[in-house]
Parts: structure tokens; C-alpha cells; sequence
């Protein structure tokens, strides 16, 4: 009975790891579909590093700016993979 649970167990984490990969790869292929979506992405990332690097907090709102570009940046992915899945259908 162990046997079996650990069977049904590694396949199942098998199973997910697919299902990860393949949405990996279809949110990449969405990037791919709408290029000035990912560099939006691309660009509040490489924005965030900066402002969290920067010496100085930008007249009090470095925190608010860096807390609403990671709120943009999720939104955006959330976005692609939405197109995703409805692609998928």
C-alpha cells in the first residue's frame, strides 16, 4: 500500500511539473504575441532594481512607486497568462 501512495505521488508531481512547463511555454509564446506587453514587464523590472538601489526615496515615494510597479508587473503577467489559457481553448 506504501508502495503505491509513493507511485500515485511522484506521478502526480510529474503530472503538475508538466502542466507548468506547458503554461510556461504558452505564456511565453503570449510574450512572444504581444511583444510591448513583455517589455513593459521588462522595463518596471528593471525599474524596480533601480529604484530600490537608489540612495535616495524620490521625495517620499519610492516605496509607493516600487509597491505599485510590482502590482503592475503582475497584472501584466496575469494578462498574458489569461491569453494563455483562453488560447489554450
Amino acid at each position: 500500500m506504501k508502495r503505491f501512495v509513493v507511485i500515485i505521488a511522484a506521478g502526480l508531481m510529474f503530472a503538475t511539473l508538466g502542466v507548468r512547463v506547458v503554461n510556461a511555454q504558452t505564456v511565453r509564446s503570449e510574450a512572444a504575441e504581444h511583444p510591448r506587453i513583455a517589455a513593459a514587464i521588462r522595463e518596471l523590472e528593471e525599474a524596480v532594481r533601480y529604484m530600490e538601489a537608489a540612495p535616495h526615496d524620490f521625495g517620499g515615494h519610492k516605496a509607493a512607486a516600487v509597491r505599485d510597479s510590482r502590482l503592475a508587473i503582475n497584472q501584466l503577467r496575469l494578462a498574458l497568462a489569461y491569453r494563455a489559457a483562453r488560447d489554450r481553448r
